[in-house]
């Protein structure tokens, strides 16, 4: 993954509406633009990594990139499930990501559930990953301290 880490910026969207209603899984969506601006050769799949809302703290990650077979879309997305629990939405917020490795290919399922048991191993496996030392110290990356005049809201 020669692209990696890959730091990312970009306004919080509306997704599919399925992550926190369907799955239980709440995901933080970028615009088309945002998902267009990654390099066109980083693998569909499903990464580990840091994500900061705003000036907020930084937290662990797990992200999708892709085309979710199992929902079958028409257009590539990038959805990151930020591993903590936010008191409301934060659509129209910055969201900063760094993504720093990556788990496994996108894959269709069987069932629902499947799903959300493949999801919940990945945010397992995230968190491992981000224990370790050397992708511990990309939390404090500058990266995540945004100029005053990037927030959105306060």
């Amino acid at each position: 993954m020669r692209h990696l880490p890959y730091f990312c910026r970009g306004e919080v969207v509306k997704g599919f509406g399925r992550g926190s209603k369907e799955l239980g899984i709440p995901t933080a969506n970028f615009s088309e633009q945002v998902v267009e601006s990654f390099p066109s050769d980083i693998s569909t799949g499903i990464y580990y990594g840091w994500a900061c809302v705003g000036n907020g703290d930084v937290h662990k990650m797990v992200l999708s990139i892709g085309w979710n077979p199992f929902y079958k879309n028409t257009k590539k997305s990038v959805e990151t499930h930020i591993i903590h629990t936010f008191k409301e939405d934060f659509y129209g917020e910055v969201l900063s990501i760094a993504i720093i490795g990556y788990i496994r290919p996108e894959k269709n399922f069987d069932s629902l559930e499947a799903l959300i048991s493949a999801i919940q191993e990945d945010i397992e496996e995230a968190k491992k990953q981000l224990d370790l030392p050397e992708h511990l110290k990309l939390k404090e990356d500058n990266f995540f301290h945004l100029p005053e005049s990037k927030i959105v809201n306060n």
